[in-house]
This record gives C-alpha cells, structure tokens and sequence, in this order.
C-alpha cells in the first residue's frame, strides 16, 4: 500500500479513538488505495463493504483534517458514495 494509505490508517484510527465503525466503509483514495473501516478500526484493505466512498487524495486529505465537510464534498462532487447511505451518514458523524 501507499503511504497515503498507510498514513491515513494512521490519521483515521486517531479520529476513531479505540472505537470501530458500525458497519464497514471502504475508502477509495485514486491513484493511491483503499482502506476499510470497520468495527476494529482502519485498516489497509479493498474487502467489500456497505459502502465505498471515492475521492482524490486532496479531497480524503481535507476531510481527514477538518477542513473539508464530507457532506459538502459530496454535494460538491469531490467524493462519491456508492452503497449505503445510511452508513456513509454514521461515517461522516464519525469523521466530522
């Protein structure tokens, strides 16, 4: 995996605070990976999930650090949800 990948595992199981995720999201970082969030955590991985959320490097980047709301970004076009949307409205509770 990439380093992004693996520094946004890092950043994400930070945000997480020892808490999993209920259900499992999958986040496409283009050009550079996926990773899963799940009841244990983040992880480096591309299993199936309830829902799998796209976006550029910048856009994960600004979603991770605050700067950027994932709704905003969704309703803007930067992120892309396909599957669940009930579960990407928990994640972005968890994220926000």
């Amino acid at each position: 995996m990439s380093d992004t990948v693996n520094e946004a595992v890092k950043a994400l199981n930070a945000k997480l605070d020892g808490e999993g995720f209920d259900g499992t999201a999958k986040f496409v970082i283009e050009d550079e990976g996926s990773l899963i969030i799940d009841e244990n955590g983040a992880h480096a991985g591309d299993e199936d999930a309830d829902v799998t959320l796209s976006a550029s490097q910048e856009t994960f980047e600004g979603i991770l650090s605050g700067d950027l709301d994932p709704t905003s970004a969704f309703m803007s076009g930067k992120l892309s949800v396909d599957g669940d949307m009930g579960a990407a409205m928990r994640l972005a509770q968890v994220l926000s």
